[in-house]
């Protein structure tokens, strides 16, 4: 059985997680929302749809993306937590792999570290257990730069439970109690096509690791790959790809589009917990 995490989520559903990204260069809303007020605006909306957690990012992972500095990390993302949290009790996820934005995203607020890189760069793992908040672990092959580059599997949802099952395994040997973990298979992170539609039918084995899953699908460049869309068209095919993940076993789903996925999600969740007619 799955447990819930130790977070401020729905004690029954499905979680919505509001992507804010304060980045130049992040494949869909880069530059949007680069002045604080704008990215409080912004979060302000998607907690007025719905959304359960608004997740902050400083450094685009997209295919390709250049790294930032330590600094021009925190200079994007701690300003915008500190006034999301002076706003609004909602919980509020760090996106981040680096130790030192972890630590100062915590102290402004944030409440959940969501790391692309499972915790694997330097001081991460110590950082996240002194912290004590809960952390969600992303499977990535290769890095950001690369990661698109003829990515391989034998058996990509094995490949990808295994890596899972070992930075928990990982987390645990640090101090991190496994009530706060979360799992993410990575969708897009160093997959082809037919990598993340196998790891969305195979979604219900990343259940035995015991943890939420959560799931990143929204506007990925898999839309284009099936229906020839632009970024702005993709909402219905992200909806989509969502329902399908829940149906799967997800969790959480971090999403651009709050109101439409919350609606959908509902949708959903009222139809499997009204019982048959007399």
């Amino acid at each position: 059985m799955t447990e819930r995490c130790e977070l401020l989520l729905p004690a029954d559903g499905v979680a919505i997680m509001g992507i804010l990204n304060v980045t130049p260069d992040s494949f869909s809303d880069g530059g949007q929302h680069l002045r604080v007020d704008d990215a409080l605006h912004q979060a302000m909306t998607m907690i007025g749809e719905g959304a359960d957690i608004i997740d902050v990012g400083g450094e685009s992972t997209r295919p390709g993306a250049k790294a930032v500095s330590v600094q021009q990390e925190l200079d994007r993302v701690i300003p915008v937590i500190e006034r999301i949290h002076g706003e609004s009790a909602i919980s509020i996820s760090i996106d981040t792999s680096k130790a030192e934005v972890m630590r100062a995203a915590v102290a402004a607020g944030a409440s959940l570290i969501n790391d692309v890189r499972a915790l694997r760069e330097d001081g991460a793992l110590q950082v996240a257990a002194e912290l004590d908040v809960p952390v969600c672990l992303m499977h990535m092959q290769g890095k950001p730069r690369t990661m698109q580059q003829a990515p391989k599997y034998r058996n990509v949802v094995q490949e990808v439970r295994d890596f899972l099952a070992g930075r928990i395994e990982a987390a645990a040997e640090a101090g991190i109690a496994g009530n706060k973990l979360i799992v993410d298979p990575g969708f897009g992170f160093g997959k082809a096509l037919g990598h993340n539609f196998a790891l969305l039918r195979g979604l219900a084995q990343l259940q035995s690791l015991g943890r939420p899953i959560l799931i990143g699908v929204s506007r990925k460049s898999m839309i284009e790959e099936v229906t020839g869309l632009p970024l702005q068209q993709r909402l219905h095919a992200s909806v989509t790809l969502a329902l399908l993940a829940v149906q799967n076993g997800a969790s959480i789903v971090r999403v651009h589009d709050v109101a439409p996925h919350r609606q959908a999600i509902r949708m959903m969740e009222a139809v499997s917990q009204t019982g048959a007619e007399d």
